[in-house]
């Protein structure tokens, strides 16, 4: 009998409607030790540290000349993708980057807002980022378009990839045909936390990179944190989750089959349905079994471990009370499953992407639409965005200020530095000022 957690938010108490704010995510002191030891290593050890990391946990027999993907090993994985998956790889590919073409900034903007003042900004790429692409528990050609996609977009000069490989050494076929398609061809065979250390501080076959963007495992989102400083981690991007949020209307079978997406990612993530009517959460919980059957061994386990670990059902008193918990949760996902699915839009203020309607199903989301699925979770939706453009620029501003400027500018200058306790700001801007009243 499959369990299937099951809450009704007006009857619990304020301790128990916290926890069920928490995710795997959450919990870094269980692998921040162990974490920190793989970091300390490979920063000593660099390169030899890599190589036994990767036949450790990979399986994988490497050396630090077949760190680096070939062009012949391209070469390869171009004859092995099928024409099907190629034609789907490359619609997605145009999809994503015609959704992410329109975030592309002006290069730069500025404004005479005061006579003699002029400022403004420039737009400029990074100066070198990586893109860490999972594999564990599957293989992602989709997460090396979502992050490749708007990393070239914004023009950063040296873009790297990295990707854990298989026991015999080879990366994901579908993952470098998907690469080769967005513009990339460094790409790395490690992944884990010794990836993320390795880019952080370079190694003798890796150079180390500003940023570093892409989901990831516990280990990985830990070594992110613990490096933060040295390295900027990129938004946080952890194991996957997702809220269905639903009225008395909705179609249990979908529900269902939308609150299996993110479940099916492994035991670590979360997938939550929110409902005001407990009509559909019985029905969910009957079809729940029979839909599960239809899953691979493995991932009918992941899906088991997720509804009764950190997801299930969650009953409210509303939809208003709906609404808030969501807000509350800030999910990755968020599927809304409402009669006025638009009216509820401007109301979910947290959520890394919210997809609405009966037929927007989160796959659509992950692969096809061209919106970006690498979102961030663990309830950072709250602050942080959706991975894009944005993420692979930075924002330099400058100003002119001729004569009359600096003496419109030097009393208000004078005044502030003075209050502030700053005689050297005020002495500069005092000469400042006089040379441009002679």
């Amino acid at each position: 009998m499959t369990k299937i957690n099951r809450h009704v938010l007006s009857e619990l108490s304020p301790e128990a409607r916290q926890s069920l704010l928490i995710r795997a995510q959450g919990n870094f002191e269980s692998v921040e030790e162990r974490t920190r030891e793989i970091i300390d290593d490979l920063r000593a050890r660099g390169d030899e540290a890599l190589i036994e990391y990767a036949e450790k946990f990979d399986g994988a027999r490497l050396d630090p000349a077949g760190l680096l993907v070939t062009e012949e090993e391209f070469a390869e994985a171009d004859k092995l993708v099928e024409p099907a998956l190629r034609g789907a790889i490359q619609q997605a590919v145009e999809n994503i980057r015609a959704h992410h073409r329109a975030q592309v900034p002006p290069k730069s903007w500025m404004d005479e807002h005061t006579p003699g003042v002029i400022s403004g900004e420039r737009v400029i790429p990074i100066a070198s980022a990586a893109l860490y692409v999972p594999r564990g528990k599957g293989s992602f050609p989709s997460v090396m378009m979502m992050l490749a996609i708007p990393a070239t977009l914004a023009e950063v000069p040296r873009i790297v990839a990295c990707t854990p490989p298989g026991p015999d050494g080879s990366i994901d076929a579908a993952t470098l045909v998907a690469a080769k398609l967005c513009g990339i061809d460094r790409i790395y065979k490690m992944g884990g936390a010794q990836a993320i250390a390795a880019l952080a501080f370079g190694t003798q076959s890796v150079e180390r990179v500003d940023k570093i963007v892409g989901p990831g495992n516990q280990y990985v989102s830990a070594a992110k944190r613990l490096l933060y400083g040295s390295v900027d981690p990129g938004p946080p991007a952890g194991p996957s989750e997702s809220v269905i949020l639903c009225d008395g209307n909705a179609d249990p079978e979908v529900v269902v089959r939308e609150l299996l997406i993110e479940a099916e990612h492994g035991p670590d993530s979360a997938a939550l349905l929110v409902t005001d009517s407990e009509k559909l959460a019985n029905r969910v919980e009957e079809l729940v079994p029979a839909l599960l059957s239809d899953l691979p061994e493995q991932r009918r386990s992941f899906c088991e471990s997720v509804l009764s670990g950190f997801g299930g059902i969650v009953i409210t008193s509303g939809i208003d009370e709906s609404v808030d918990f969501t807000n509350d949760y800030a999910p990755e996902h968020l599927r809304v499953i409402v009669d006025r699915p638009f009216e509820l839009l401007n109301r979910l203020v947290n959520a890394g992407e919210v997809l609405l309607g009966d037929h927007a199903s989160i796959a659509f989301g992950n692969f096809a639409i061209g919106m970006n699925a690498i979102l961030p979770t663990g309830g950072s939706a709250r602050s942080y965005s959706c991975v894009g453009v944005e993420e692979f620029i930075k924002r330099s501003s400058f100003a002119y200020v001729s004569a009359e400027g600096a003496r419109r500018l030097g009393p208000v200058a004078i005044e502030l530095a003075t209050y502030e306790g700053f005689p050297g700001h005020a002495a500069a801007a005092e000469f400042v000022l006089g040379r441009a009243s002679q």
